[in-house]
């Protein structure tokens, strides 16, 4: 299953953060989140891992709306971006909102998964 899409960039780890961050600004996502996953796992378990960092990000106006019309919807949000190295590139990965309304079975969900997905996939097309 399918459930995010994915592109591998010529960006540094620190350059694609920063440039999938700005582009989620431009649609209107903030970034409420960062777990840097390679110090977490040093830190809890002490264990080498490779740059890897989580970025959930939200789009207020969004997350409201699809919270209206399903208050348990809060266990996706917000919408995920992974930035990882993989060999000497970097991979960025971007949550597919549609796979909300695969979970739950409410029509006023999907209407608003539809367009967080246009939004992000503006972001995804910018990297």
């Amino acid at each position: 299953m399918q459930y995010g899409f994915s592109k591998t960039t010529d960006y540094s780890f620190e350059q694609a953060i920063e440039k999938v961050t700005e582009e989620l600004k431009k649609e209107g996502f903030g970034v409420l989140t960062t777990i840097n996953v390679k110090d977490t796992l040093k830190k809890k378990i002490n264990v080498d891992f490779k740059n890897y960092t989580i970025l959930g990000a939200c789009n207020p106006p969004f997350a409201h709306q699809v919270l209206q019309a399903e208050e348990e919807i809060g266990l996706l949000l917000p919408c995920n971006v992974i930035v990882y190295e993989k060999d000497d590139k970097t991979v960025v990965s971007i949550f597919d909102p549609m796979i909300m309304t695969e979970v739950i079975d409410n029509p006023k969900v999907k209407p608003v998964a539809e367009e967080v997905k246009k939004k992000l996939e503006k972001v995804f097309q910018a990297l």
